[in-house]
């Protein structure tokens, strides 16, 4: 049986012809598509206690399913006590059929898990048809045990897609679900 994320199953038959009508694409592989989310999270900390970066790689493991690469700095900084070649943080990149059900559990359960949470800010796109976007806690997602965790950390998130222009890339994201602020008013 060939497992088909429900994401992915909504961009194939509702995303594509919504996308073709709307900016009238010649041909369906000129449609935006997802190619892949990046997450990074960086522990500041860690020149103090190295522990921390193996608790971030654990716990970003646990959220996205997959082995996660740590980051090392690459210059030394005497004021931040900070040494070339110490690890500095955790990443991760999705693609495929991890990104489309991290994009799911992002929606669906994470983010209305935020405090006061009113919709993402439409704003952070690069001027090249890819996103970015910060998470204050680490403890919106599921799979965190919030009686384990020493430290609440932040991550980014960086939604990297095919489209030329930021408003075609906005237009992408939106219709995969991702709660843009002032969506309710614009509808």
């Amino acid at each position: 049986m060939n497992y088909i994320p429900r994401l992915k199953k909504k961009y194939q038959e509702e995303v594509v012809p919504a996308l073709m009508e709307k900016f009238q694409y010649g041909s369906i592989m000129e449609v935006p598509r997802l190619e892949k989310i990046s997450i990074n999270q960086g522990v500041g900390d860690a020149t103090q206690d190295k522990k921390l970066v193996d608790n971030a790689i654990e716990e970003l493991s646990m959220i996205t399913g997959q082995k996660v690469v740590p980051t090392k700095a690459k210059k030394s900084v005497s004021n931040f006590k900070l040494r070339e070649g110490m690890t500095i943080g955790a990443r991760v990149t999705l693609r495929n059929v991890n990104m489309y059900d991290f994009l799911d559990r992002l929606i669906s359960i994470a983010l209305p898990r935020v405090r006061d949470f009113r919709g993402i800010n439409d704003k952070s796109f690069d001027g090249r048809g890819n996103y970015s976007l910060g998470v204050k806690e680490q403890i919106i997602f599921p799979e965190i045990d919030i009686d384990k965790i020493n430290k609440i950390t932040g991550m980014d998130i960086t939604f990297v897609t095919t489209a030329k222009t930021d408003a075609e890339a906005l237009e992408l994201l939106k219709l995969l679900g991702l709660p843009f602020k002032g969506q309710g008013q614009r509808n």
